[in-house]
């Protein structure tokens, strides 16, 4: 080979993107993941991640082998988030995960060029971090968690569990810029129901706590869990509160029902870890974010937990029961 060849064969290889360069050479894929949840003793993972890695397997990419996850857990503290997202950035990763509405914006802030896998978050088009579903332009996409329209819904089901419900709190993490309008829905909804409406806030497992006593002390009788990434690994903590304090507990996320609280009712979040593996390895092959439609499932599960609901004295109407994805027994 001559010289001048060579050194257009090493400037054409070293200028590949990584992803390229690593199709090719059959290297180690290095990709970064940004999550407001607490992580479990590592190496465990939590259960998002775990469905996010589950996905990843199934497309051919084996953690420890071909894949390598720059894991970031801000463990509920979402002040830690930006400082993360800026540590992932300065990586040159050619994608970053993320969960939550408010660990998407600090990467949006922190990047407007590195591909951004969001696996679910709240609104994406409202907050502004997407253009639209179908063209979401920059370098962020993902999946959009239908949350804000169903918390109306899921006063409704409490509703039914107790018909004589007039007055129900709303457990909020003030981080959150999606939940005021959560709590939004809700009012409106209770007016019409006849349920008057008080809002309690938390941002650590000892405000849950705090927020479940204030609830049961100003008369609340059961209580509405916003969707919020750090309230959905706090599934026993919100149960024990909720058995504690007598107030029946409904949430977006099954792992809830499956520690003790009465009621699930949403999307499928760790399904959507799940699917966001598929975007990933489109962005990997080099599919543009732009050009990757945010996703936005409608399907709705329902999870009971009969148990709990004997512990409260509640009869579950058989209408419930047979329109349920999933009865605890």
């Amino acid at each position: 080979m001559r010289r001048r060849d060579f050194i257009t064969l090493i400037s054409c290889v070293t200028t590949l993107p990584f992803a390229a360069l690593a199709q090719q050479t059959g290297a180690v894929w290095r990709i970064g993941f940004l999550t407001p949840r607490s992580r479990p003793s590592p190496p465990a993972h939590d259960t998002f991640s775990d469905a996010f890695i589950d996905g990843m397997s199934s497309l051919g990419y084996s953690e420890g082998k071909n894949l390598v996850i720059e894991w970031r857990y801000a463990n509920g503290d979402y002040a830690q988030l930006a400082g993360f997202a800026n540590e992932l950035v300065s990586m040159n990763l050619p994608v970053i995960v993320t969960y939550g509405t408010a660990a998407a914006r600090v990467l949006q802030k922190a990047t407007t060029t590195v591909p951004i896998v969001v696996a679910a978050a709240v609104d994406l088009v409202g907050a502004g971090i997407v253009d639209s579903l179908a063209h979401p332009g920059g370098n962020i996409t993902g999946f959009s968690v239908i949350d804000v329209d169903i918390s109306a819904k899921q006063l409704e089901l409490l509703k039914t569990f107790s018909p004589k419900l007039s007055r129900v709190a709303v457990l909020l993490n003030p981080g959150n810029s999606a939940n005021p309008l959560v709590l939004k829905h809700v009012e409106s909804n209770a007016s019409i129901l006849g349920v008057q409406v008080m809002a309690v806030n938390a941002t650590t497992p000892q405000g849950i706590e705090t927020a479940f006593a204030e609830a049961a002390q100003q008369g609340a009788t059961a209580l509405i869990v916003a969707a919020d990434a750090f309230f959905s690994a706090q599934g026993s903590q919100i149960a024990r509160s909720a058995a504690q304090h007598r107030l029946p507990t409904i949430s977006l996320y099954k792992d809830h029902v499956l520690a003790g609280c009465l009621i699930s009712y949403g999307q499928n979040v760790a399904e959507f870890h799940r699917r966001a593996a598929t975007y990933v390895d489109k962005v990997l092959k080099g599919t543009k974010p732009q050009d990757l439609p945010v996703e936005q499932p409608t399907k709705f599960d329902m999870v009971i937990n009969l148990k709990t609901a004997k512990e409260f004295d509640l009869v579950v109407p058989q209408s419930l029961l047979a329109t349920a994805d999933e009865v605890i027994e």
